[in-house]
């Protein structure tokens, strides 16, 4: 939660945010009293919740965070980026650009065989992909939706050789290897549902609720947690693997416990949370190298209290470039772009069928941990040769991108332009992201103001393509005040590059100190 003064904006004005260090149900509220003064109260939610003390026992709650600025809401998101990176994050990967990856998800569901994702791992390896990623439907009955979760075996008929085969032919071509787990679910479907029918929420004498034909687990329950270690622990010992995607792709519903008494159903929900925690913790102390995304159901269980188990988070299932502009600037208030996964997916886009150009889908993505959800088989050569170059401009680029102090400019809240950008700490380096919704013709002149760089500075203005977009470099407090011009054809702009104008435009501007701070 934000609370701002009534003309408080990106770059001015007062600003308070609070944050549970939390990931179960919550509370954060806003309470005016007859005298006009406000009182925040945050914490665990009450509705459902209750906790039976015993004497000489304790209670420990989460921790709320806050912070103030009176510098504007970029100042405030700042705040809140340093310390949930630096602080709350941990493990080898905090610090850590993140490895470009390919998942299969979105260019096969669960229409696969070793083979061809031998295939599409190669064509990424071409391409200059780091890291690939198996997800849903590699283990037990998993040949839909309907079955298998809860059985994290490999699958004989798909992957022969199990997932250590397969990790040795992804390492066989120069690339990590991840894997998807969703382990706090189960299908009724499932060797692990008829052995332990018991071990779900449910209520009893009531009709059982699921989503996605999926039960959750009963995490509050330490047989429970301590089984779905096992099994997981089995398949990471063997195979050579250094990430994870943990899903969790529904809200809880049947909050009740076979294992605990009536007076003591209340605690329920906070228990299964605790054991979340305690999974994670064994995991990662078990496999510390291994970096861990989190990913239900897109955002719906991004918070801090994940990301201390964490670093990153899948942002949303919606990977439309479009939708993302809106979900991206939204998680930038709170969590830095480090955390925030963003991939580039296939058109037309499987969630609102749209179709985006390749360099946008691309422009979005790279604020983020940037990654690809399709199969590069599928391209036309000349869009191959594009995600070579986005891949290599995000090499090159990707600590400015996910550890620079990231500003947002305009936002696609208020209109057809949306605008972000990163600068590096001694201010000589600065990307920004520029996006346009919707064309129209005679567009007005436009500029955009940057934030953050020296004003005492010279800077080079170029494009992606790495290509002089000014024939002068302006100083930092011009490209401040004045903006920087993103005027195009559109708008009258006699253009000699060959460029796109269409709906879904964007471009990025990479600037460059050239003269040292006087």
């Amino acid at each position: 939660m934000i609370l701002r003064r009534e003309h408080t904006d990106e770059v001015q004005g007062e600003a308070l945010g609070i944050a549970l260090v939390y990931s179960g149900n919550f509370l954060i509220q806003a309470e005016v009293d007859t005298y006009d003064k406000t009182r925040i109260l945050a914490g665990i939610h009450p509705d459902g919740f209750r906790w039976k003390l015993e004497p000489g026992e304790q209670f420990q709650s989460p921790e709320a965070v806050m912070a103030w600025t009176d510098q504007g809401l970029n100042r405030l998101s700042q705040t809140f980026h340093g310390l949930f990176g630096r602080r709350l994050a941990r493990g080898c990967w905090r610090d850590r650009p993140r490895p470009i990856l390919n998942n299969n998800w979105e260019a096969t569901m669960f229409d696969f065989d070793e083979e061809s994702l031998v295939k599409i791992a190669g064509k990424a390896k071409e391409c200059g992909v780091e890291l690939f990623v198996l997800d849903d439907g590699w283990f037990g009955a998993r040949r839909n939706d309907k079955a298998g979760l809860g059985d994290w075996v490999a699958n004989p008929e798909l992957l022969p050789n199990g997932i250590a085969g397969l990790s040795k032919r992804i390492r066989g071509l120069g690339m990590e290897m991840g894997l998807w787990f969703e382990p706090e679910m189960v299908n009724k479907d499932s060797n692990l549902y008829r052995a332990h029918p018991d071990w779900i929420l449910e209520v009893p004498g009531r009709t059982g609720c699921h989503g996605r034909n999926q039960f959750v687990l009963d995490f509050s329950r330490k047989e429970v947690v301590d089984a779905v270690y096992d099994m997981m622990c089995h398949v990471l010992d063997d195979a050579d693997l250094s990430y994870i995607k943990w899903d969790m792709n529904r809200s809880i519903t049947d909050c009740w416990s076979h294992a605990l008494p009536a007076d003591r159903q209340k605690e329920t929900a906070h228990r299964y949370i605790l054991g979340v925690y305690d999974l994670y913790e064994r995991l990662i102390q078990r496999y510390p190298r291994i970096l861990f995304e989190s990913c239900a159901s897109g955002g719906g269980r991004f918070d801090p209290g994940m990301l201390y188990y964490a670093p990153q988070a899948w942002c949303s299932d919606d990977s439309d470039a479009v939708e993302r502009l809106s979900i991206q600037y939204g998680t930038s208030y709170a969590y830095p772009l480090s955390s925030i996964g963003a991939h580039v997916s296939e058109v037309p886009n499987q969630q609102v069928y749209r179709n985006v150009p390749l360099h946008t889908r691309a422009n979005v993505a790279c604020f983020g941990t940037h990654g690809y959800e399709l199969d590069l088989n599928s391209l036309a050569p000349e869009e191959l040769e594009q995600v070579r170059e986005q891949i290599r401009f995000m090499k090159d680029n990707r600590r400015l991108l996910q550890f620079g102090t990231f500003y947002r400019l305009s936002s696609p809240f208020e209109g057809n332009v949306t605008a972000w950008m990163v600068v590096s700490e001694d201010q000589t380096e600065a990307i920004v992201g520029w996006y346009r919704t919707l064309s129209h013709v005679n567009q007005p002149t436009s500029r955009i103001r940057l934030q953050g760089l020296h004003p005492d500075r010279q800077y080079t203005v170029m494009t992606e393509g790495r290509h002089p977009y000014r024939t002068h470099a302006p100083w930092g407090d011009e490209l401040m005040h004045m903006g920087l011009i993103t005027s195009d054809g559109l708008s009258g702009q006699v253009e000699t590059r060959d460029k796109y104008y269409g709906d879904f435009d964007s471009r990025l501007y990479l600037l460059r100190a050239v003269t040292p701070a006087a």
